[in-house]
């Protein structure tokens, strides 16, 4: 099974920037089809970005697109989400996480679809 870990987050002023990291073990990264939620306080987690397994394929919730860009490298194991023109609104904590689905699903954007997470990062964005 793969573990999940995530760095990158932190403080940041409105319209600054930040990347964030996951790095994974334990599984065959590039079978997986992996994506980026995040969980404001109170409220639900919700899909950000996903990516399928070759990283040939993404898609966006319409809150981050043109502003933040996914990426997924099999070869170092990693998936990043490069995150621009950040706004409050972006504040929560930050999670990886990856789908076993089959290849030819592509990108998984149903959180009930992802069966490894990671601990998450927490992005707070000051006005």
């Amino acid at each position: 099974q793969v573990q999940l870990v995530e760095s990158g987050g932190g403080v940041v002023q409105a319209g600054g920037s930040l990347r964030l990291s996951c790095a994974a073990s334990g599984g065959t990264f590039s079978t997986y089809a992996m994506g980026w939620f995040r969980q404001a306080t109170g409220k639900e987690r919700e899909f950000v970005s996903g990516i399928n397994w070759s990283g040939s394929h993404s898609t966006y919730a319409e809150f981050v697109k043109g502003r933040f860009s996914i990426s997924k490298n099999n070869d170092a194991n990693t998936l990043s989400l490069q995150m621009n023109n950040l706004q409050p609104e972006d504040t929560a904590v930050y999670y990886c996480a990856a789908s076993s689905v089959d290849p030819w699903y592509g990108v998984v954007t149903v959180r009930e679809s992802y069966g490894f997470w990671g601990q998450g990062t927490q992005v707070t964005v000051s006005s």
